[in-house]
This record gives structure tokens, C-alpha cells and sequence, in this order.
């Protein structure tokens, strides 16, 4: 049986995918401040509303109406995508507040129930089939120890792939270092890993994307080199002579 894909709308990380993410999965988008995460989120869930499928972005560190003024500057996100719904963006501190999810010593047990109830009631209420969570790091600071994150990300990952509901969970990690998460748990529970990173080339910093992993299907591991402009992100291969000479 063939598998269901979502498309990204990158053409070049489609290909990597074999066709794109299997749909219902969970990805973690990591990388360093800086490398595109946000960019990238935003063009999958646009290709996502040109194919009638609809969207929501939780924005956790950045205010929703600076996002959307950020988001309209690029030409993927035709205006009528936010203007008609077809992609939600929702601030998640407002979500917590009204929950009264507000006491400042983080989330507890219940707490981490509630969201999860939260997420998927708005993508069930929406019929979301691309969801954003950027990021995935701010939320899990709030969490009050390692093993709530975890269950939190897995139950979470099963709500959302229950619905077929594609997620992104953009993950913010320490420059120039080998990490996909700030908690080493998240990754183990993402169906897969894009990371974003950087490497020196010509006294010039050059972005790079490496899928590291992705269930359901076969993919390539290289490393390619990343570029975003007003038109979105493109990928080109990275040429040997260009690599990263780190070993890594």
C-alpha cells in the first residue's frame, strides 16, 4: 500500500522525502536562531492551504500579529490564506491564560493534560491538517521535569496523528553544536528530524538542511545547502569541495 504523503511545497525536500512526510506524522524542525525554522513552517502550511488543506501556527516566543506581518512579506503566503482561515495563526500564551495556565513555577501534570486536550480540540474544531508549534523548546521550559516533556510530546504526537493531522515542531538548539533538542527527549519521540545548521565557506556562513530521520520512509541523508528569499526556501546539493570540515 502506498503511502500517504504530505508535501512540503519545497520541491527539493520533497524529493529528499521521497514524495514528502508521511502524512500524521510529527516532525522536529531543530536548528539554531537564525537558520529558517519559522520560514520553512510557514511555506509548508502554505503549500498547505493552495491544496485546500488547512493550517494553524501556535506561535509560543513571538507576538501573532508581528508573525503575520512577517509572513506577508513572502510571496508563498498569499494574503488570502490568513485573511479567509485558511491558515490560523494563534498566540499559545493567550490559550494558556484562558486555560489558567498562568502560575509562574511552570506546567504540572494536569497542566500538560490540559494543553494536549487543548491542541487537538482546536485542530478537531478547525479540521487542521498542518499544525506549527513554534517552538516546541519555549513550550517544554514551562514543563516542570523531564519525564512530563516526554509525555507530553508523545501524547500529543498520537492525538494529532490520530486526526491525520501532519505536525511540525520547530525545536531551537545551541549554535554550532550536534543537538536536535534542548532535553534530549524530543527527538526519540518525532517521527522525524530536519536540522537545520550552518557551515563556513569562503569566510561566509551558508545555511544547510540534513533530514536525519523520518519513519515510513526512505529518504537521503545528505547534506544540502539552504537558501531563503522572498519567494521561500530552495535547497541546492552541497558540493564536496564545500562541505562541512568539522567530520561531522
Amino acid at each position: 500500500m502506498a503511502i500517504e504523503r504530505c508535501e512540503t511545497g519545497i520541491p527539493e525536500l520533497d524529493q529528499i522525502l521521497r514524495g514528502g512526510i508521511p502524512k500524521g506524522s510529527v516532525v522536529l524542525l531543530a536548528g539554531g536562531s537564525g537558520m529558517g525554522k519559522t520560514t520553512l513552517a510557514l511555506e509548508f502550511l502554505a503549500h498547505g492551504a493552495q491544496k485546500g488543506e488547512p493550517g494553524l501556527f501556535v506561535s509560543v516566543t513571538e507576538a501573532v500579529h508581528v508573525l503575520e506581518r512577517n509572513a506577508r512579506e513572502y510571496l508563498f503566503m498569499q494574503p488570502g490564506y490568513l485573511d479567509d482561515g485558511a491558515i490560523r495563526l494563534v498566540d499559545l500564551r493567550a490559550m494558556a491564560h484562558k486555560m489558567g495556565l498562568t502560575r509562574s513555577e511552570g506546567y504540572t501534570f494536569d497542566d500538560v493534560e490540559a494543553l494536549v486536550e487543548a491542541f487537538t480540540s482546536i485542530v478537531r474544531e478547525y479540521r487542521i491538517q498542518r499544525l506549527v508549534v513554534d517552538s516546541i523548546t519555549a513550550v517544554c521550559q514551562r514543563i516542570d521535569d523531564t519525564a512530563h516533556i516526554r509525555d507530553f510530546v508523545f501524547r500529543l504526537g498520537l492525538a494529532l496523528s490520530r486526526l491525520d493531522c501532519t505536525t511540525v515542531l520547530t525545536s531551537e538548539t545551541p549554535p554550532r553544536q550536534l543537538r536536535y533538542s534542548m532535553f534530549g527527549v524530543e527527538e526519540f519521540i518525532a517521527d522525524g528530524i530536519v536540522f537545520l545548521s550552518e557551515i563556513e565557506r569562503h569566510n561566509d556562513l551558508v545555511r544547510t538542511l540534513q533530514v536525519i530521520k523520518m519513519r515510513g520512509t526512505d529518504h537521503s541523508r545528505a547534506k544540502f545547502m539552504m537558501d531563503i528569499s522572498e519567494y521561500g526556501v530552495s535547497l541546492a546539493p552541497l558540493l564536496k569541495k564545500f562541505g562541512d570540515t568539522s567530520g561531522g
